[in-house]
């Protein structure tokens, strides 16, 4: 629907920004549709660890089910169980809460969607942190202040849910405890079974060119590809010092093969002489990559490009002319004057012994 589309890549969006503030991190996407169709379930519940889904929900399915081979391999009947038994729960609260807010703003018919992230993210230096917020049709709702265990509510529609919330003191106490110790124990679960997948690091690579731009600026462009894990940060330097506030990044998309990539552009005068430089920081490096733009580059390939096409075209010809004079050599005398016509062919044929005349 016109709605469903920029609210799923509003959350997308969402998840990915809050997951580079974290080392690794555990998420969990509740979504519910008043409309459902074409392929999408009333309810979906799709859990990551990372980057990585480890496990869906849907109303239709009925039973959490895992997606990587290494959670089926190490959780057994019970953990999918539990796992179905919370989904449940979740997927019953959810339908009673698109009818009461479509109460609260007086809304009758139409697609409406709720949306929630909640999980915990495990930061290097061991920090915890956990996370709640929902929103209704693509507006934040309710956030969770865990330092409180108080509910922030985004608009007045929302007040009433709050001071609702605000007083379940029993179901706030289980939400923390389940954000500070049984979140962050099923994340170290999940990450000493993925070991390989999770904590593998790729190193990236970087290419740097150019092209013209308006007014007669270039544009510089780096293209850093391959990585993993998917957090990195990529910065164009002049002449050493950082140009963050003048470049442009595309953003972190994924490969095929389960890597990463991104590229960041800059405008610059190729008027103003200065060392220009693409500077890679990531996990997987021991140091920093640099990879330096060479104003002559794109000068050297049009050269190379044209000599290359003048020898080509003249071993072309070549092989032209010396076929030509080939066919003419097999040909000999009588093979050429064949060429002439039939009123200049020899009237005596002594090979053959036979007179040949003309009319």
């Amino acid at each position: 629907s016109a709605v469903g589309s920029p609210l799923l890549l509003l959350w997308e969006l969402f998840v990915w920004g809050e997951l580079e503030l974290g080392l690794h991190s555990r998420r969990i996407l509740d979504t519910v549709v008043s409309e459902p169709g074409l392929g999408r379930p009333w309810y979906s519940r799709v859990v990551y660890v990372d980057d990585q889904v480890i496990y869906v929900y849907t109303s239709e399915m009925q039973r959490a089910e895992p997606r990587p081979v290494w959670m089926a391999q190490n959780e057994g009947p019970e953990f999918w169980d539990e796992m179905t038994w919370w989904a449940q729960r979740h997927q019953k609260w959810f339908r009673a809460s698109l009818n009461t807010l479509g109460q609260l703003y007086n809304q009758s018919k139409g697609f409406h969607i709720i949306q929630v992230i909640s999980g915990c993210d495990l930061r290097e230096d061991n920090v915890i942190q956990g996370f709640y917020q929902d929103s209704y049709d693509g507006r934040d709702f309710l956030t969770l202040d865990k330092e409180t265990m108080t509910w922030v509510a985004a608009d007045i529609g929302a007040q009433i849910t709050k001071r609702r919330w605000d007083a379940e003191v029993l179901d706030n106490q289980q939400w923390k405890r389940y954000l500070e110790e049984d979140c962050i124990s099923w994340l170290r679960s999940s990450l000493e079974y993925g070991n390989e997948t999770l904590q593998r690091k790729v190193r990236p690579t970087a290419r740097v060119n150019d092209r013209s731009s308006h007014d007669g600026l270039t544009t510089l462009s780096c293209k850093v590809s391959g990585f993993y894990p998917r957090d990195i940060t990529v910065t164009w330097l002049k002449n050493g010092e950082s140009r963050q506030q003048e470049t442009y990044s595309e953003g972190i998309l994924p490969n095929g093969d389960g890597t990463y990539q991104t590229w960041v552009t800059m405008e610059i005068d190729p008027k103003i002489k200065a060392h220009y430089s693409c500077h890679v920081a990531h996990e997987s490096l021991l140091e920093p990559l640099s990879v330096s733009w060479e104003p002559n580059n794109n000068l050297i390939y049009i050269v190379a490009g044209v000599i290359t096409a003048v020898v080509l075209i003249g071993v072309i010809i070549g092989v032209v002319i010396w076929k030509k004079k080939r066919q003419v050599k097999n040909l000999g005398w009588g093979g050429s004057l064949d060429l002439l016509g039939p009123a200049h062919t020899p009237k005596d044929n002594s090979s053959t012994g036979t007179s040949v005349s003309t009319v």
